[in-house]
């Protein structure tokens, strides 16, 4: 990790090492996010089933977690699934998941979430780390850094 302080600029991801590391059980909370449609589907499935997913931007076929998949191509388009009352870290947090865990710096974040990029940044670039938010660094690799959960 950089000792270079975050600025506005710097851009963040989810850290799944990180939560691989700390919490046992970010499966089970991110099955908790989907939809009550997508928690039943899923509630027979193993863990770590992986799917096929097709990168609208460049049509590149990459494997995802099919409950980051069900997040992303329908769960994220509730309206409740994030508003103006979804708490700090966890719009950012749910930001990431449905952007497919594409790199943001604060200031893109503010612009997503309609909050000052300075109080997101203040947030996110403490010395907790909180949901695995962490700045993302080129050298980490892209399994982890293109969504995967492995």
């Amino acid at each position: 990790m950089s000792l270079l302080k975050p600025t506005i600029k710097t851009p963040f991801h989810i850290d799944f090492d990180w939560w691989k590391q700390n919490e046992r059980d970010w499966h089970v909370f991110l099955r908790s996010l989907l939809c009550s449609e997508h928690q039943e589907a899923f509630a027979e499935m193993e863990e770590d089933i992986m799917i096929d997913w097709i990168d609208p931007m460049t049509a590149e076929v990459k494997q995802v977690d099919g409950v980051q998949h069900a997040l992303m191509s329908h769960c994220a388009l509730l309206p409740e699934f994030t508003d103006v009352h979804t708490a700090m870290v966890e719009a950012i947090f749910r930001n990431f998941l449905v952007n497919g865990n594409v790199p943001l710096s604060a200031e893109d974040l503010a612009r997503k979430l309609g909050r000052p990029a300075d109080t997101i940044l203040r947030t996110i670039a403490g010395p907790r780390v909180y949901r695995g938010l962490r700045p993302y660094q080129s050298n980490i690799p892209a399994s982890v850094s293109e969504g995967e959960f492995g």
